[in-house]
């Protein structure tokens, strides 16, 4: 049915007058019909995969710009070319299907054409943190078995200091200057079939890292088919174009940043413009300057937009939509207006569930619902859990309960068999332990399962979610996972340091929550060389702005850390000594009252 006729039907249907409020539900259909027919491609075309496009957008769109950074610019021809190459150079190590390439380099063009044209060969490439060092950064290789690592030159420092404790046999590649000169002896023409076989849209094509609810990084399993429809669905819900520019400051590593991002524009012959991170003062220039339609963004990024001063060209744009996830209530009623973004699309998704929400309508606060005419698409649903645990309650059959509207639970999705017509694949981690612990079976009736998010969320009276917390050990600070697991094995690393809890408090007018650590110690800590320590093996989002020291820690009778009395005082109300990390002294300094209402007014930068 054309699409006039299905918004036509709609008010129809629903007796709607035509107010502001139901106009744009018109305009949340318009957006939902356009990524239905977006990802008819994978039903039309079953064998569609990103890199199979590659050289059909090529020949579409040529010399139109693609992707672009403050020092390149790629046309869709150089991106399949230098894709292309790639590929041969990686045919010619001996690279093929089930091989694993580990990627560690910063924002750039370059970045994407490597992905494509490694997995166009059959290879996974694992997206490595590029903030990580240390331990996680040797973690993140060995979970992904990578033999291979792909390193940038600016990085190459923090491979070499872990080098010696790299799985025996592991090469690296070191992308500069003189890889430009390897590249160069292969030619960038269309690969054959005889050549190399396409990959198939159920193989998998990356490993995106994501903390969970729980422990280290996991390094979750994205296939072919999975980058299709994340790139047509966005691609539908935002109405991306030829004539659209992506501003894009997320890191490329990350599902949103480096799929979302980047594949809604491609597929229909946009241009992103990539940037190495994200700053407040420049951003207003660069989007004028770049002359960008687009922005993706988490909340932490306007948030902090809002709260800098006025620029003279933050209206000059010609931003039709800001797209991404994580935008609180208040923050989008400043944000909005002020900047004159005609259009915000908040949703929420996990790389690796089955779980995802849109707020189409505009509705600040609200991360999304599922239309009526969709809930057998994206089944949502919130079941009740103990606070304390996050174990899911049971009625007397063993089932699950559901939610109230306005209670809060947390939000599953259903697993289905890729057989199924509507199929909801949980593709799981490398870690087949991990991936069993993410499912929940046996949830509404004998036999079903469904992804566990780990995230608590409440549905209002008119089908909209909104995010409440995390479950477990994980909190959200910066726009990056922190595992508190991962941070107290560092902290009980440093000499004197006796135990560790480590928990997120949250700050008036900051998203997420900042890390906090009690600690009990012995004669040997001090305080003072703790900074250099954390500095060394964390990066710096994941350092806790606040530490406590404690006579004790509170247990349980399983000798397990309790948090709940910690999380109640935080950092403003506790019994003992806190000290607050200082970034700009360099130092630990005392979080007295004055520090405090500083942190909570806004005047001490975090």
């Amino acid at each position: 049915m054309a699409l006039k006729l299905r918004v036509r039907e709609f008010f129809m249907t629903q007796n709607l007058p035509a107010t502001a409020a139901n106009m744009s539900k018109g305009t949340a259909l318009k957006a939902w019909v356009r990524a239905l027919e977006a990802i008819k491609i994978m039903e039309t075309a079953p064998g569609t995969t990103l890199p199979g496009l590659m050289d059909e957008w090529s020949e579409r769109y040529g010399e139109r710009p693609a992707l672009l950074s403050e020092t390149e610019t790629l046309t869709y021809r150089d991106v399949a070319n230098r894709a292309n190459r790639i590929a041969r150079w990686g045919l010619a190590q001996g690279f093929g299907a089930n091989d694993v390439i580990a990627l560690l380099m910063p924002n750039c063009p370059d970045y994407v054409a490597i992905w494509l044209g490694l997995t166009r060969i059959g290879c996974t490439v694992a997206l490595v943190n590029t903030n990580l060092l240390g331990d996680a950064l040797l973690h993140s290789i060995r979970v992904a078995g990578a033999k291979f690592v792909i390193v940038d030159a600016s990085l190459h420092p923090a491979l070499q200091a872990i080098q010696d404790r790299l799985p025996a046999g592991t090469k690296l590649w070191l992308h500069g200057e003189e890889s430009e000169t390897e590249l160069s002896l292969y030619h960038g023409a269309k690969l054959s079939a005889l050549e190399s076989p396409l990959p198939t849209p159920k193989q998998r094509a990356l490993l995106i890292y994501t903390s969970g609810t729980t422990g280290a990084p996991k390094a979750a399993n994205v296939t072919h088919a999975r980058i299709v429809e994340w790139s047509f669905w966005f691609a539908g819900m935002m109405g991306t174009r030829p004539d659209d520019r992506m501003y894009n400051c997320l890191p490329l590593y990350h599902s949103v940043g480096g799929i979302v991002a980047i594949g809604a524009l491609l597929v229909h012959g946009g241009s992103v413009l990539i940037r190495k991170r994200f700053s407040a003062s420049r951003f207003w220039d660069e989007v004028v300057e770049y002359d960008c339609t687009l922005f993706q963004y988490i909340g932490e990024l306007c948030r902090y937009l809002t709260a800098s001063p006025p620029h003279p060209r933050e209206r000059a744009h010609r931003l039709r939509l800001a797209c991404g996830n994580g935008m609180q209530g208040d923050v989008w009623k400043a944000l909005q207006p002020r900047f004159a973004i005609p259009q915000i699309l908040e949703f929420y998704a996990a790389t690796e569930g089955s779980v995802s929400l849109y707020n189409c309508e505009g509705k600040p606060g609200a991360i999304g619902r599922v239309p009526n005419f969709l809930s057998h698409r994206f089944p949502v649903a919130l079941i009740r859990c103990d606070p304390e645990t996050g174990t899911p309650l049971r009625d007397a059959s063993g089932l699950c309960q559901i939610c109230e509207t306005d209670e809060v639970g947390e939000a599953i999705g259903k697993i289905s068999a890729r057989s199924e017509a509507q199929e909801r694949p949980f593709d799981g981690y490398t870690d087949t332990g991990a991936s069993e612990k993410k499912i929940l079976r046996n949830v509404f009736t004998t036999g079903d399962s469904w992804f566990r998010t780990g995230d608590l969320m409440r549905i209002d009276a008119s089908g909209y979610y909104y995010f409440v917390d995390r479950i477990g050990d994980t909190f959200r600070w910066k726009g990056e996972n922190v595992a508190t697991t991962e941070v107290a094995a560092v902290l009980r690393a440093y000499p004197g340091v006796v135990d560790a809890v480590v928990y997120g408090v949250t700050i008036p007018k900051h998203e997420g929550r900042a890390g906090m650590a009690a600690l009990t110690t012995d004669e040997r800590f001090v305080l003072a060389n703790l900074r250099s320590h954390l500095n060394a093996q964390l990066p710096s989002y994941a350092q806790p702005l606040f530490i406590r020291c404690c006579q004790n820690l509170d247990m349980t009778g399983t000798f397990k850390l309790t948090k709940g009395k910690l999380l109640q005082e935080g950092y403003a109300n506790a019994a003992e000594p806190v000290w607050f990390n200082d970034r700009e002294a360099g130092a630990f300094v005392t979080c007295d009252r004055m520090l405090v209402e500083a942190i909570h007014s806004g005047e001490r930068r975090l």
